[in-house]
């Protein structure tokens, strides 16, 4: 089975379980995704299958992705995204795969884009502790040594340094889902997930 399906994220709200006691959860609205291709090993390489998922106006798409839909005789979507799976051939375009596939599913792992945080310092981006506020210090935010000087003449990969921070793929592990609505197409997760609102999720079965 096809143990995915890509969404995006609404934001945040709470709950109250059986205990009376306050959850926080994510909402994530995932509408039904289409089969847009199925990729076998024999024709890709690989088993594979190819979801679409957005609601887009047919003038809007363009000529090479309008040849893909009409090949494949599916309505165009706004994204396509590959999901790997045992067997393509268990699979037809034009299948769909919706949140009712996650009804007894008691967690999963969530994939998203981080928050973009722009070009940050060592501090905010690697949690350094900087140097002392006051008392005529001259260094306050720096990063500090980042090497020796004749040996070996250079700065070593890997050293952490201001830089770009944000947007990376992150993926939160095992939350619990607390509830399934089918007929909105929402799944409601406890705890955050990665990324900001609007943003799109694949949510994947632990």
């Amino acid at each position: 089975m096809i143990n995915a399906i890509y969404g995006k994220k609404l934001g945040m709200t709470q709950l109250f379980n059986e205990n009376d006691q306050v959850v926080p959860v994510t909402v994530i609205v995932a509408e039904p995704n289409t089969v847009c291709q199925v990729k076998t090993k024999e024709t890709d390489g690989y088993e594979a299958v190819q979801l679409g998922f957005g609601a887009i106006k047919a003038k809007k798409v363009n000529k090479p992705m309008g040849g893909h839909f009409a090949k494949s005789g599916v309505e165009p979507t706004r994204h396509l995204r590959e999901v790997r799976v045992e067997s393509a051939a268990d699979y037809k375009v034009g299948d769909t795969q919706t949140v009712e596939a996650f009804a007894d599913v008691k967690k999963v792992h969530v994939t998203g884009t981080s928050i973009g945080k722009g070009f940050q310092g060592v501090i905010k981006r690697h949690g350094f502790a900087g140097g002392p506020g006051g008392h005529g210090a001259h260094f306050h935010r720096a990063p500090g040594s980042v090497g020796q000087c004749a040996t070996p003449s250079r700065v070593f990969k890997g050293v952490r340094m201001p830089g770009h921070m944000g947007t990376d793929t992150v993926t939160t592990k095992n939350l619990e889902v607390v509830r399934i609505d089918a007929e909105q197409n929402l799944i409601l997760v406890k705890g955050a997930v990665p990324g900001a609102k609007g943003g799109i999720v694949r949510v994947r079965m632990a």
